[in-house]
């Protein structure tokens, strides 16, 4: 028998009651929202679940929502993945902006070390538990995070930068 997503839905409500919410279909993958204080539970839910086993973590990143109230200004997306049935889950946890951070599920997926490095060093989202967060690409040295809203879009002290390379042209051509 095929997983439909009204048996995930209904597992997860029956397992975490209102924790789990928004349930909806986004072309092919079903979505969710999760409260950030329950994310290690679900995440394990879906995992070990003999029935909805979602062994894979294909994705893990951060989005800024600078214009949203301060209690959903960051959402932390995890995308996983059944491969015994080929269904695909999103599942989306809203953070706060002044304090950004959630529990590590590097735990649980070893994968998700890069991945929470990753969305640390461009978001500044402290993934409380992780083994070793620490910038990924950017310098040590850097002090701010370049995927939030706020951040410049380009740098306007550069010297080295010629516009014909971005395609662009200089306004005295």
């Amino acid at each position: 028998m095929a997983l439909e997503n009204q048996q995930i839905q209904d597992k997860l409500v029956a397992a975490f009651d209102t924790d789990v919410y928004n349930f909806f279909q986004d072309k092919d993958v079903f979505t969710l929202e999760v409260s950030a204080d329950v994310i290690t539970p679900v995440i394990l839910f879906l995992k070990n679940d003999p029935e909805l086993r979602f062994h894979f973590l294909t994705d893990l990143c951060g989005v800024h929502y600078p214009d949203n109230e301060l209690e959903r200004q960051f959402a932390i997306v995890y995308h996983l993945h059944n491969w015994y049935e080929n269904v695909r889950l999103r599942i989306k946890v809203f953070i706060n902006g002044e304090n950004p951070e959630i529990k590590s599920v590097s735990n649980i997926f070893l994968c998700a070390n890069w991945m929470e490095r990753e969305t640390y060093d461009f978001y500044g989202v402290n993934f409380v538990g992780h083994p070793q967060l620490k910038r990924i690409l950017n310098m040590d040295e850097m002090i701010s995070f370049p995927m939030r809203k706020e951040f410049p879009m380009e740098d306007s002290g550069r010297t080295d930068k010629d516009d014909r390379f971005f395609g662009r042209t200089p306004s005295n051509a």
